[in-house]
């Protein structure tokens, strides 16, 4: 059957429904949930905060750090994610639950009105797994190198989450979009970075 013959739950739907639920909100609670897409739940929910032209005083490195570790697991072929039992038991904050989540799934929902199941065999298959990884590290690694207020990060992170939905979605036209986000912030980012080091290098 074509996939686009398959009736398919709308992500965000989903997803509201695991917020609105008597389950534990737990990393290892939104695994049973999501299953594989566990990772790019995870790699959305991580690199939100740097996707917002916000200061966040770095703490959005530290989150980007963690969806490197992720994307290492992913690129390693893992189907679950592995954290150390405490972490994968740890409740998601207050404000994750009342205000962030909501938030995202707003804006989920925006895109995926715009989107539908193209190649989504393809995005789930072994060697799309491992691109998707690398794409998350290497653009996650950008944005932890961004020069600090620099905003430079924000196109990385928004690459990472556009690629995201679009695994979430099985949409391989969201993915490519969001590749194309991501490489176009790498290369300012990069680009801008190299010429700081050049004109301090000039200093001296």
């Amino acid at each position: 059957m074509d996939d686009k013959e398959k009736p398919i739950k709308d992500f965000s739907d989903e997803l509201q429904e695991w917020l609105d639920s008597d389950q534990k909100k737990t990393i290892a609670g939104l695994e049973e949930v999501f299953g594989e897409k566990s990772f790019a739940m995870m790699f959305f929910l991580l690199l939100s905060a740097s996707a917002l032209p916000l200061p966040t005083g770095g703490l959005t490195n530290i989150f980007e750090a963690f969806a490197m570790f992720l994307a290492l697991q992913l690129i390693a072929q893992r189907r679950t994610i592995w954290l150390p039992k405490r972490w994968r038991s740890k409740k998601l904050g207050s404000k994750m639950q009342t205000k962030t989540l909501p938030y995202l799934i707003k804006k989920i929902k925006k895109v995926e009105k715009r989107s539908r199941p193209r190649m989504s065999k393809f995005i789930e298959s072994r060697i799309s797994r491992t691109c998707f990884g690398i794409i998350v590290f290497a653009l996650s690694l950008v944005a932890f190198f961004a020069p600090p207020f620099s905003g430079l990060d924000t196109l990385p992170a928004l690459g990472v989450l556009g690629i995201s939905l679009g695994v979430l979605f099985g949409d391989v036209v969201i993915v490519m979009a969001g590749a194309a986000i991501g490489a176009l912030g790498a290369v300012l980012s990069i680009g801008f970075g190299t010429v700081v080091v050049k004109f301090i290098s000039g200093l001296f």
